[in-house]
């Protein structure tokens, strides 16, 4: 893969910020690729850009662009992003940290190209399944409805503490479950705009969600009408380490503190009061313990039930292993630039699949309109897809699915 000019330049991602994007041209083709960035990050997440910022980020990275210009590049699996990987630590070495969303948006333009001299789709070029034969498992997407927490700062006054009010249907077709959500969703809707009586326009938080002033338990009791009405499943991504303070977790919504036994007790009975099926950091990004007590309780209960982290884990290994190993998550939120490298993702994600933990690859509330995201989760064998439920940079993840999907099911696997 000769390549035959690499340009970096600014974009917008969907809450109006900076992001960079990268634009490769190859005898292949032209590729591009860009990166989202995330407003609730764990501690342990790699930071998105130099410590100085995205500008002295995209100084080096045309710098380091300009030394790519005719190299020949062999990819011809996953694994060969490694030359890439090494140039790049060795410019770190001289002029400090990229970031983890130049990492994301280098190693993903290359893959695009690495697959395309290949003959193939991202998806299809890191797809063990499909070098063997086979069809991949299509995901079921993770929606967004009603949005609180950091997500809906917007909103003056009141919002739920929780971050987000999720839909996830079950059915054979991808293609239907995304229709399915978004007609839940304008469902929802006409529930929430007696909350806050003003022009809808405006009213959509950074994923795209419906914004609210109800109280946690208020968009659960509407959560559950429209997932009754459209038999869907009821999610949460609590993101409880965004009002945790100090061994306390501090709702703003109703002015309760609970302590960690109290915060353990209050997650399950909202789990047993709302039949919710996935609960993502339901405890701090460090209570491990904690987390343990909400898979044993759905244990206990022998109730099917997802416990997922994300701030808890952050995509690194480590921290993975440590969950896994001490029963604390069965489901995990795979994001790409938390740690950096797509090859370290690769580890977490064969730790998963070892262990049979569920895998949900993820989106970020700052998105743009790459859709190597979709790629991802189908090549690397995702269960789920969490991207939101509307906006053009989550509908166009989702159609990209919808695209392989259709792909698949006219019989032309390669």
């Amino acid at each position: 893969m000769f390549v035959k000019s690499v340009v970096p330049r600014y974009v917008k991602n969907s809450r109006g910020e900076r992001s960079i994007e990268i634009e490769l041209v190859t005898y292949e083709g032209r590729f591009k690729c860009s990166a989202p960035s995330g407003k609730s990050m764990g501690k342990s997440e790699v930071v998105c850009y130099h410590k100085k910022g995205i500008e002295r980020s995209m100084k080096m990275l045309k710098v380091f662009c300009e030394k790519l210009v005719h190299h020949n590049f062999i990819i011809k699996k996953i694994e060969n992003l490694k030359e890439l990987n090494e140039l790049m630590l060795r410019f770190e070495v001289r002029y400090g940290k990229f970031g983890g969303n130049v990492w994301y948006v280098l190693e993903g333009v290359f893959l695009k190209a690495g697959a395309a001299d290949c003959g193939k789709e991202v998806w299809e070029f890191i797809n063990d399944d499909v070098n063997r034969g086979l069809k991949p498992k299509m995901p079921m997407p993770v929606g967004n409805c009603i949005g609180g927490g950091l997500h809906s700062r917007r909103v003056k006054g009141k919002r739920p503490d929780f971050q987000e009010f999720l839909l996830i249907p079950k059915e054979k077709s991808f293609g239907r479950a995304v229709t399915k959500n978004l007609k839940a969703y304008e469902y929802a809707r006409k529930l929430v705009a007696p909350s806050l009586g003003v022009r809808w326009s405006d009213k959509k938080n950074d994923e795209g969600a419906w914004m609210t002033s109800l109280n946690n338990e208020e968009a659960l009791e509407i959560l559950k009408r429209v997932a009754k009405k459209y038999d869907l499943r009821i999610g949460l991504d609590v993101a409880s380490s965004s009002f945790y303070d100090k061994g306390y977790y501090k709702y703003k919504n109703k002015e309760l503190i609970r302590d960690k036994v109290d915060e353990v007790d209050y997650m399950n009975k909202l789990i047993r009061k709302f039949g919710i099926f996935y609960v993502e950091d339901g405890m701090d990004e460090d209570d491990f313990s904690g987390f343990k007590s909400l898979v044993e309780s759905a244990k206990k209960n022998r109730t099917k039930r997802l416990i997922v982290g994300d701030d808890l884990t952050t995509t690194h290994l480590k921290r993975v292993q440590r969950a896994v190993r001490g029963g604390a998550i069965n489901a995990v939120i795979i994001k790409p630039n938390q740690v950096g490298s797509i090859l370290e993702m690769k580890k977490v994600v064969e730790y998963c699949k070892k262990n049979d933990i569920v895998m949900i690859f993820s989106h970020r509330s700052g998105e743009t309109m790459d859709d190597i995201l979709a790629d991802y989760c189908v090549g690397f064998g995702g269960q789920f897809l969490k991207t939101g439920i509307f906006g053009k940079e989550r509908l166009i993840k989702l159609k990209r699915v919808m695209d392989i999907e259709k792909r698949l099911r006219g019989g032309r696997l390669i």
